[in-house]
Parts: structure tokens; C-alpha cells; sequence
């Protein structure tokens, strides 16, 4: 399980986050909606230790953030929002270098596998000739490397196309509940949060999000 107690983050005298809690159990699909500048992405960032909170603390599977920080980012797959890969590159050229930088050292076989399973088929193809969808589900694809326990998206399938969202939608709904993972995103796409997560937490003041969700019937967690 994942629990996150009383988070804040300042950048100088702005407050970004002000005693922000949560938690996911295994097996769990939740997201994460509010306006721009609610502080999700910081938050997320939090979660995958790029950033350090201000103060609160953070316990994944019972070991604390503060004592065991190598042995948590093993566990953690994140994925921010832009794009990060080497279009010059193909795909297996990309699975296989972020492999040798990973604690496991997966084999070709089981790199492709990683990507068959995400429906992405084009292993000998390069980065700059995919389809948006493809590079979204390639970005997917190298954070489950390491086999992490903790997924966490930043609007992972922000800008592709219906297809492509689906499916990726699909593979972490699987994830999730095949391989008894912990998946927390983002998403802006308001029918696929309801579709696809288990429960949902709303950053920042703006009532819409509660009324919509409440509508539609969906747990809502309180941060």
C-alpha cells in the first residue's frame, strides 16, 4: 500500500500543496483530476521521489520514504507527462538501453514482450515515424522495466487517438488487477477516469469535479 500523510510543498512563498494525504492498495486504479495548477504533476513527482515535500510523510509496502529511499524507487514506475525518448532510435534500440541502465537486466525477449503486451508491435521501427499512441505506449513500456509495484502517469494518454487510449487504458486496468499493482494517474479525460478507476482525488477547490463525479456515482477520496 501507498500512504502519503499530510504533504505540503512551497516554491519561496507559494504554497503548491498544503497537507495533502491519500493512499492505494494493491489491486487499485486511482486517479488524480483538478485544474492546471492544482499541483498534481507536483504531487506525482513527490510520490516517484524527483522532488522532496516540505513536510508529511510517505510509506510504500510499510518501509518509510525518509529510511529507505533506494530500495522504494525500485519499486516505483513513473512516467511524466512529456515524452521522453530517443526518436532516433527504434523501439527495441530503446527497450534494450534503458534495460542495461535497470536493476533487472531483461533480456531482448523479455523487453519485447513488455511491448507486445502493450499492443506495440513496431519493435524495428524508429521513435520519429510512430504514431503518437505508439510513443505513449513506448513511454509505458520502459517504466515496466524494472517490474514496479507503483505505477504512477502523468496524463498518459493525453493527445492520441481513441485507439490508442483504450488500450492503454485496458493494460493498466490489467496491471492493476492481473498483477495486483498500484496505478495512481492523471488524466483530464473525465469519461476514461470514470470508466477505468476504482476511486478517484480531486486536487484544488473547484466544485465541478466533485458534482461530476458524485453524478456519476464514483467513490471520491478526500486529500
Amino acid at each position: 500500500m501507498l500512504e502519503v500523510k499530510n504533504i505540503s510543498k512551497k516554491y519561496r512563498s507559494h504554497e503548491i500543496l498544503q497537507n495533502v494525504s491519500m493512499h492505494i492498495a494493491r489491486g487499485e486504479v486511482v486517479g488524480l483530476v483538478g485544474q492546471n495548477g492544482a499541483g498534481k504533476s507536483t504531487f506525482l513527482q513527490i510520490v516517484a521521489t524527483v522532488m522532496s515535500a516540505n513536510s508529511g510523510d510517505l510509506m510504500l509496502d510499510g518501509l518509510s520514504y525518509n529510511c529507505n529511499l533506494k530500495a522504494i524507487r525500485r519499486q516505483i514506475g513513473y512516467v511524466p507527462q512529456e515524452v521522453a525518448l530517443w526518436e532516433q532510435l527504434t523501439v527495441r534500440e530503446n527497450m534494450l538501453f534503458f534495460a542495461k541502465l535497470s536493476w533487472t537486466k531483461l533480456s531482448e525477449e523479455q523487453c519485447r514482450a513488455i511491448c507486445v503486451n502493450m499492443q506495440l508491435h513496431e519493435w524495428d521501427k524508429q521513435v520519429s515515424k510512430l504514431s503518437g499512441g505508439m510513443k505513449r505506449k513506448l513511454n509505458i513500456a520502459l517504466s515496466l522495466i524494472d517490474d514496479p509495484q507503483l505505477l504512477l502517469l502523468d496524463e498518459p494518454t493525453v493527445g492520441i487517438d481513441l485507439k490508442s487510449k483504450t488500450e492503454i487504458a485496458h493494460f493498466l486496468t490489467q496491471q492493476a488487477k492481473e498483477h495486483q499493482k498500484m496505478i495512481l494517474y492523471t488524466s483530464h479525460d473525465m469519461k476514461e477516469i470514470t470508466t477505468y478507476c476504482d476511486r478517484v482525488y480531486i486536487m484544488g477547490e473547484d466544485s465541478f469535479y466533485y458534482d461530476y463525479l458524485q453524478e456519476k456515482g464514483i467513490t471520491i477520496g478526500k486529500m
